[in-house]
């Protein structure tokens, strides 16, 4: 009897080690929640039913480079707590905990030495980012409207916060090259000179009021006064200040230093190793650059020849491609047939309800095609996916609806959160993941994909067709990327290479412009796509005859957002667990 009596006494043990292990995972995500109010806002909807009683008062929260230190030493200190917890006594689901925020904890210490290599501003900056992220700001009663006007308020010391930090990159000769400026004053100029009703913060916060019922008429009024008077009074001043300070900076900096010429990654002291970090960390690969580079470039000659061999086949195949037309337009028409077609190879989860919205006028110039605003993870609303109407072809509006809806973002999202995860899992985010799936959702789509008035043959061609080119964009995208951060090639080194694809001077200086100032995020779907196809493959030759696609992608959906290596760990046991099966 007394090895029973042993063996009850340590599963006793492990089951209080669990239940601290669970505990001191909730504090890790109560911390994280409470870090800002617009993180804890748009994380939950309830924050007490998290335990959550005293929520921070209105912040950002501190934009420093102190900050960001104080971060990693955070880090440190909850990376030896973790250490505490022997996996050996964690459940299966717990290990995996374990390890992802192990990985995540490790990547904001490495993250110190990088610090100032990012700047606030370029394409997706902070202030064009704010405007965006205040227009978001739920109202779900009066104290919402009271931290949102306190946060409007506060962009004035957001915006010194911003430049202090940016002379401070100044200091260290990280400087941002003089496209990067000029972008954002443009977008400084865009948000300054919207007529009022294009202008996000009117337009949007008078919306959220109206659909709040518990305010009187006289209460929505004079909040309505309020947020204009700020407008006015606060936050076009700051937006103005910012502006002249950014002008005074591109004007000063070429009679300093003859850094200014400074543009690509690799230019910088230690730019090659932040690349490297950045694969690592946010594109979650344990690839190098040369061999990002090498699996996009075999990946490019492999998508040629079956496009030239398409064609070959089909002479008038082009002609079809470009004349072809979708059966379906009608974006709410698309995210329902792409929800039935999902069904047949993806595991099946309970109805979302979701909202697809226009991106409104102010922003549609500088937006993206299309986004996914991930709900609070307690929220009962609908999830909101935005379409750029000016950006969007209507041919690609079936893959764009599948990368961000069914089976992309949406799904992949709803899907884990039904898998019961730990809170904090939903900040330990891998971008490769996440677009990885997203890009191999949108080429999936194409075996649904209809065309009018085709026959089936031309159909499946037409279908292999865009998949391809779809493909080919992505491949050149990242690896442009690769050859200007990591290669360094200038703008005409550059056109050289992108020449011998057809691809003009224009197009090519918006792409060297897009990738200076978003090193890897072209990675995080190209490579984060190759990742997750060849373990599929991995998983098809290990099974042989049983196996099946819909395992596969319960498999990777199961796992949730990590990076690749420990992504590649789960699916081999989960491979070894199907091969046993009858």
């Amino acid at each position: 009897g007394v090895s029973l009596a042993g063996c009850g006494q340590s599963s006793a043990h492990n089951s209080s080690k669990q239940k601290k292990f669970d505990q001191f995972l909730d504090s890790c995500f109560k911390e994280f929640a409470t870090e800002n109010t617009i993180t804890l806002h748009f994380k939950l909807s309830d924050p007490s039913s998290y335990g959550i009683k005293k929520e921070p008062s209105p912040t950002y929260g501190e934009l420093s480079s102190d900050m960001a230190k104080k971060n990693c030493k955070r880090s440190k200190q909850l990376l030896q707590e973790l250490y505490t917890f022997p996996t050996s006594s964690l459940t299966k689901e717990q290990k995996l905990t374990w390890q992802i925020f192990q990985d995540y904890l490790n990547e904001t210490i490495m993250s110190e030495k990088y610090i100032l290599y990012s700047s606030p501003f370029g394409a997706d900056g902070l202030p064009s980012d704010i405007p965006v992220t205040l227009s978001e700001y739920r109202f779900d009663n009066e104290k919402d409207i009271k931290d949102y006007l306190s946060l409007v308020n506060q962009i004035p010391e957001l915006f010194t916060q911003v430049l202090d930090f940016e002379e401070e990159r100044r200091n260290a000769d990280i400087v941002s090259p003089d496209f990067v400026i000029s972008d954002t004053i443009d977008q400084i100029n865009q948000f300054l000179n919207a007529s009022e009703e294009n202008n996000l913060l009117v337009e949007s916060f008078e919306e959220r009021l109206d659909s709040l019922d518990t305010l009187s008429e006289d209460q929505k009024a004079s909040y309505t006064a309020n947020n204009r008077l700020l407008i006015t009074n606060k936050v076009f001043p700051a937006y103005e200040h910012l502006k002249t300070a950014l002008q005074v900076s591109t004007g000063s900096k070429h009679t300093t230093s003859d850094n200014s010429t400074k543009e690509r990654l690799c230019e910088y002291e230690n730019g090659q190793d932040y690349y490297r970090f950045l694969l690592q960390s946010d594109v979650g690969t344990d690839m190098s650059p040369e061999e990002c580079i090498t699996a996009l470039e075999t990946q490019l000659k492999d998508t040629i020849k079956d496009i030239s061999s398409l064609t070959t086949q089909n002479k008038d195949l082009y002609t079809e491609y470009l004349s072809a037309v979708p059966t379906l337009s009608k974006p709410k028409e698309i995210m329902e047939q792409l929800k039935d077609d999902s069904l047949v190879d993806f595991p099946e989860i309970k109805n979302i309800s979701y909202e697809l919205k226009n991106v409104p006028n102010a922003l549609s110039g500088t937006s993206a095609c299309a986004f996914y605003l991930v709900p609070p993870i307690d929220s009962k609303d609908a999830n909101i996916i935005y379409i750029n109407n000016n950006r969007v072809e209507s041919n690609e509006m079936f893959s764009t609806l599948a990368h961000e809806g069914y089976p992309g973002h949406l799904y992949q999202t709803n899907y884990f959160l039904s898998t019961n995860p730990s809170p904090l899992r939903t900040f330990l985010h891998c971008d490769g993941y996440d677009e990885g799936w997203g890009t191999y959702a949108q080429l999936y789509s194409y075996n649904f994909t209809e065309f009018k008035d085709v026959d089936e043959k031309t159909q499946a061609q037409l279908r292999q067709l865009y998949r391809d080119n779809d493909l080919l964009s992505l491949s050149l995208s990242s690896l442009s990327d690769l050859y200007v951060n990591y290669k360094n090639y200038d703008e005409n080194a550059l056109a050289d290479y992108l020449k011998t694809y057809g691809i003009d001077k224009s197009a090519t200086k918006q792409l060297y412009q897009y990738v200076i100032e978003n090193p890897v995020t072209y990675l995080s779907y190209s490579i984060g796509y190759y990742e997750l196809n060849k373990l599929e493959k991995e998983m098809a030759a290990s099974l042989g005859k049983s196996f099946k696609i819909s395992d596969f992608h319960e498999a990777v959906l199961n796992v949730g957002s990590c990076n690749f290596a420990i992504l590649s760990q789960e699916i081999e046991k989960e491979t070894e667990i199907l091969s046993k099966i009858p």
